[in-house]
């Protein structure tokens, strides 16, 4: 029997993404108008045991929908990840009269959720993150802001690299996963693209593409690199030493999880928002919200946290023949 749910939390956790702050504006309205009340956690699970805990009304989510990070903030938390930080947490919830909570996060985060789903506490997940590495779902929040703020990073990159007929090495962020390197090695027509997933440590090969390239007259060379491979900086001065080309190095680091979210963002992270506050008030529990072939559809966090994410291996094909 579907348990009834009256208030209802919201925390962000893990990496900020662009798209978050939609995300939490679409929870608060949704619920409010489906006759809940909504209270707002900052940090985190670290908010969540310290009682950072606000509540919240349609005022509170006014104005945000077009910035960047999340508004209730985030950290990490070890305690959160032990049996005692969980009862804890589950207790904390109890006292502050919450029996439904919506955590918005990467695969971390909905662990968490599913601990809390476990201790009384209906729960579901939003996937936020820029890495888009979650398997059950086909987007995650603050993914296209990131893409778009690296793309046009390297276009800049480019002009000044064929400017001096260099080789330039851009390092996006993609710790184990390479869809932000994939999409913008196609985006900016790289010439060579290193992704955890599928880079062989064939430094030589690299090498001998530049020189090819090169011969047959192009003056620039462009080398998207996931941060999850890194060493730019090293890889740029071993690269410089075997060519006699000059090779620079830019890593563009923590820009990509900031700036004002996209229209897609904003849209996709509303939808996912709305679509959590209605299966908390249906009463559901360990599910995750997710865009799957063109809807928006749940999973129960069990199954979503099995599933498993490769590279299109087409599109990986594709980056490396344009």
């Amino acid at each position: 029997m579907a348990k009834q749910v009256k208030t209802i939390g919201v925390l962000t956790s893990g990496g900020d993404a662009p798209g978050m702050n939609a995300a939490i504006r679409a929870v608060v309205r949704k619920s409010l108008a489906n006759g809940l009340k909504v209270k707002g956690i900052k940090k985190g699970y670290m908010g969540l045991l310290n009682e950072e805990i606000i509540d919240m009304d349609r005022r509170s989510v006014s104005d945000i929908i077009q910035k960047g990070g999340t508004i209730l903030g985030t950290a990490r938390c070890m305690e959160f990840t032990t049996a005692e930080g969980q009862a804890k947490g589950a207790e904390i919830c109890r006292k502050h009269g919450i029996d439904g909570m919506v955590v918005i996060g990467g695969d971390g985060s909905y662990r968490g959720a599913q601990k809390l789903s476990a201790q009384g506490i209906n729960t579901v997940g939003i996937p936020g993150t820029i890495d888009l590495d979650i398997a059950c779902t086909d987007y995650t929040i603050g993914f296209d802001t990131s893409i778009n703020t690296a793309m046009e990073a390297i276009d800049k990159i480019r002009d000044t690299s064929s400017s001096h007929e260099r080789v330039s090495i851009v390092e996006v962020m993609g710790r184990h996963a390479g869809y932000i390197a994939l999409w913008c090695a196609i985006a900016n027509g790289a010439d060579d693209i290193l992704l955890p997933e599928k880079y062989d440590y064939n430094e030589q090969r690299i090498i001998d593409n530049i020189i090819d390239n090169r011969k047959k007259g192009k003056t620039h060379h462009i080398i998207v690199n996931a941060e999850g491979i890194g060493h730019s900086t090293s890889m740029a001065r071993r690269i410089e030493a075997a060519t006699g080309l000059e090779t620079r190095a830019s890593i563009l680091g923590y820009m990509q999880r900031g700036g004002s979210p996209t229209c897609k963002d904003r849209v996709y992270a509303s939808m996912m928002g709305c679509y959590a506050a209605d299966i908390l008030a249906a009463g559901k529990t360990n599910r995750v919200v997710s865009y799957r072939n063109g809807q928006f559809v749940d999973y129960d966090i069990d199954e979503a946290l099995a599933m498993k994410k490769n590279i299109n291996e087409y599109m990986y094909e594709i980056a490396r023949i344009l």
